[in-house]
């Protein structure tokens, strides 16, 4: 004796719940605030903000140089002598200036 047998509709909402669920948490899992491709989002901005933070240190070591080699406690002629032209625009008694 072969009986059919035919799926019920418990054991068909039970696997289509279940499906359903597992393509909600792997759609949340890849695509989600916290997925894989909002971290290698986070990832790309860390490093970027990373390089920004370098470009500053070098930017802000330049200008403690510069803030150094104008205080009182040195003095560098050639960095006064490029300052007093370019701010106050002086000149020595030998040059000649062409527009």
């Amino acid at each position: 004796m072969t009986r059919s047998h035919k799926p019920s509709i418990g054991a068909f909402t039970f696997f289509a719940i279940a499906f359903a669920l597992s393509a909600y948490f792997t759609f949340a899992a890849v695509q989600g605030d916290f997925g894989l491709f909002r971290r290698v989002e986070i990832q790309a901005e860390a490093d970027e903000l990373r390089l920004d933070l370098a470009r500053l240190r070098h930017e802000m070591t330049g200008m403690e140089n510069l803030t150094h080699r104008l205080s009182d406690d040195f003095l560098d002629l050639d960095l006064l002598d490029e300052q007093a032209r370019s701010v106050l625009g002086l000149l020595r008694a030998d040059e000649i200036v062409i527009r």
